[in-house]
């Protein structure tokens, strides 16, 4: 049925994670409702608009980094990780 994907197992991987991100923070919401905050991003949040624009954050991280340098990714997925959980924490 999804043959014509063609997912490598580390895509799959990838938006498997995502899944159960978006379903984690769902129930965490309905035990714990979101309170928004101002942090240094200078805009009210709370916790579902930190994990967006981290995520987003972390895409540009990557993206850049591959348009930029030949070091590793592995690099890149730890400074891309380190500015999604800076953000989700203190933004």
């Amino acid at each position: 049925m999804l043959e014509w994907m063609v997912w490598t197992p580390p895509t799959a991987a990838v938006f498997a994670g995502l899944a159960l991100l978006l379903a984690g923070m769902a129930v965490w919401a309905r035990l714990s409702p979101p309170v928004a905050r101002r942090g240094f991003l200078r805009i009210e949040t709370d916790r579902g608009d930190r994990l967006y624009i981290g995520l987003i954050s972390a895409a540009a991280v990557l993206t850049g980094w591959i348009a930029v340098t030949d070091l590793s990714m592995w690099l890149a997925l730890a400074c891309a990780l380190l500015v999604a959980l800076v953000i989700g924490i203190w933004g």
